[in-house]
């Protein structure tokens, strides 16, 4: 019998046991041990945003040479929403080797407590949930006005296919990065896994809302709904496929319908600190709240899934 939460969600999900991962644990600690090691989180955090960073402005500098030099353009472009996008990717790779690098625990156990990816957990939170937070990511997305702008058909057609294909990886190297790498560090500096939850999905959802710039009041408020219900399901579910898949939808038909509408995304996402924001950027995050409750009561008898026993 394997030590994963019960229900259609999680079926037939065969754990890999590992000996260098912690049998019988909840996602978030897995570095947890008889050292709380906060210095050693508190580097990995450190290190962990300074890819974040670095990594966007290595792409965004070598877009901006090849668009200069070689495509005469400026300003916000197919090919720099593509280096944004692609410098989130990388995420994935580097925070499977910061958590082997200063943990040692092999790089497959950051995709769940399965110790690997679980694509029936991925296909299956797709179908039942893709749907929903779809609709309401666009009824609010309708809700709220947009500044058009003039672009030619050739970028559109770039903007879709670059939405469509490289924001879910985008989003996943979010996930791996926030939801994987900092929440199991800071869930493991307390000697409770409930507190270690806690205090996990406070300071992942709290410390990234605030990098994404604004302190609008609905902005604000539509982001720490995102990230902790990212959060909280990536606790209860034991790994980061539901994650991806809520934020991969959320992104990548926020992107679609913004290009469909001439919408200026360049300038949308460079000025968030003074977008003033409106209840429609809060359709989408009640549609989250219902998805985290039904996953919530799904794993209200198990309790959130352990990696294995044996």
């Amino acid at each position: 019998m394997t030590n994963t939460t019960e229900g259609w969600l999680l079926r037939a999900d065969e754990p890999e046991h590992s000996p260098r991962v912690p049998a019988g644990v909840e996602y978030h600690r897995v570095y947890a041990g008889d050292k709380r090691r906060i210095p050693r989180g508190i580097l990995a955090i450190v290190l962990l945003f300074a890819g974040l960073i670095g990594f966007a402005q290595l792409f965004l500098i070598g877009a901006a040479v090849i668009d200069a030099q070689l495509l005469g353009r400026t300003g916000f472009t197919p090919l720099r929403q593509a280096a944004g996008a692609l410098s989130l990717a990388v995420l994935i790779p580097y925070s499977m080797l910061l958590q082997r690098l200063l943990y040692g625990v092999p790089a497959g156990s950051l995709h769940s407590v399965s110790g690997r990816f679980r694509y029936g957990v991925l296909g299956r939170s797709l179908l039942a949930f893709g749907p929903l937070l779809l609709l309401v990511v666009s009824i609010g997305f309708f809700l709220v006005p947009g500044e058009a702008a003039p672009w030619t058909t050739a970028d559109l057609v770039a903007f879709i296919v670059i939405s469509a294909l490289l924001s879910p990886l985008a989003a996943a190297g979010e996930e791996y990065g926030l939801r994987g790498l900092m929440f199991r560090v800071v869930g493991g500096w307390t000697r409770g896994a409930r507190s270690g939850a806690i205090l996990g999905i406070v300071v992942t959802t709290v410390l990234f809302s605030l990098f994404h710039g604004t302190l609008d009041p609905y902005l604000l408020t539509s982001y720490l709904v995102l990230f902790s219900a990212l959060a909280i399901v990536t606790w209860r579910t034991g790994g980061l496929e539901v994650a991806v898949v809520l934020h991969a939808v959320y992104n990548a038909t926020a992107f679609v319908l913004a290009t469909t509408l001439h919408l200026d995304l360049g300038g949308a996402l460079s000025s968030r600190g003074e977008t003033v924001g409106s209840v429609g950027n809060l359709v989408p995050s009640a549609g989250l709240v219902v998805i985290t409750a039904i996953i919530w009561w799904m794993t209200r008898k198990p309790g959130p899934a352990r990696t294995p026993s044996t």
